[in-house]
C-alpha cells in the first residue's frame, strides 16, 4: 500500500501552531506527497473561549494554499475541517457555523486535555451524538483516563465514537509507553483513522509510510487500508459515520 489520506494536519499557514507561513506549508505538502499522501483534511485548532480564526479567514487561507499548491504542481487534494477542543459552547459554535466538520461530513475531530476525566469525555461524546455529530476522538493515545483503563476506549468506540491515533505513536516517536498503548488498540481493531497531526517541516512532519508498513505487517493489509485510507475516503465522500 502506498496511497494514504491524512485526516489530521496543521498545514494551513498562520492560523495556529502549525505551518508558520506559506513556504513551510508548501514544504510540508511536498513532504506529504513524497510519503504517498494523496489527500489531506486540514484541521486548524479551534479552542472555545479563545481567539480563533474566523471561518472566512480559514477559507481564504485554504484558497490561497490551493493556488500555491497548483502553481507548485503538487497534486494532493485538500479538504477543510477543524480540530476542536471540546468546551460547553462547542454545540453553539456549530450552530453559528464558526467551526468546520470534517470535509463537510457529520464527523467532527474533537480533542480534550490529556488529564481530562473519563466521565467528562463520555458526556461530551453523548452530547455530540445527540446533536447529530459523529465524534472522532483525536490522538486517543494521549488521554490518561483511557490508557490507564483501555476498555474505556472500547466503550467509546462501541458508543459510536471513532478513534484516531497519530502515525508517530505507531513508530515509537512519542515513547514506548505510547507505542504499547496504540498496539493494544490496533490489536483490537477499534481504531478508525491514523493521522499525522503534523505541525511543521522538521520535528512533526507529515509522515505515514513507515507507520503504514508496520501496521500492514503486524495487523494485515486490509486493516491498514481501512485506517490509513479507506475510512477517510468514505468520510470525504459522505458515506462514513
Amino acid at each position: 500500500m502506498n496511497s494514504y489520506i491524512d485526516m489530521h494536519a496543521h498545514i494551513l499557514p498562520g492560523l495556529d501552531d502549525g505551518a508558520k507561513n506559506s513556504a513551510m506549508a508548501l514544504k510540508m505538502l511536498r513532504q506529504a506527497q513524497a510519503e504517498g499522501i494523496r489527500e489531506i483534511i486540514l484541521t486548524p485548532h479551534y479552542k472555545p473561549m479563545r481567539h480563533n480564526a474566523r471561518p472566512e479567514t480559514v477559507k481564504r487561507a485554504l484558497y490561497r494554499l490551493e493556488e500555491l499548491k497548483d502553481a507548485a504542481k503538487i497534486s494532493i487534494r485538500l479538504h477543510l475541517g477543524n480540530e476542536i477542543y471540546y468546551g460547553s459552547d462547542v454545540i453553539e459554535a456549530f450552530r453559528e457555523e464558526m467551526v468546520f466538520t470534517m470535509a463537510g461530513s457529520s464527523c467532527v475531530l474533537v480533542e480534550f486535555g490529556p488529564a481530562e476525566d473519563y466521565a467528562y469525555i463520555r458526556k461530551a461524546a453523548y452530547r455530540l451524538l445527540a446533536e447529530g455529530y459523529v465524534p472522532v476522538l483525536a490522538h486517543v493515545e494521549r488521554y490518561r483516563c483511557l490508557m490507564e483503563k483501555k476498555v474505556r476506549a472500547e466503550e467509546l468506540y462501541d458508543m459510536g465514537c471513532h478513534l484516531q491515533i497519530n502515525a508517530s505513536s505507531i513508530t515509537g516517536e512519542n515513547g514506548m509507553t505510547c507505542r504499547q498503548n496504540v498496539k493494544w488498540l490496533l490489536k483490537r481493531e477499534c481504531i478508525s483513522f491514523v493521522g499525522t497531526d503534523c505541525h511543521d517541516d522538521r520535528r512533526r512532519m507529515p509522515e505515514m509510510a513507515k507507520a503504514a508498513a508496520y501496521v500492514a505487517k503486524k495487523y494485515g493489509e486490509a486493516y491498514c487500508r481501512e485506517i490509513f485510507r479507506d475510512n477517510a475516503a468514505a468520510l470525504i465522500q459522505g458515506n462514513y459515520g
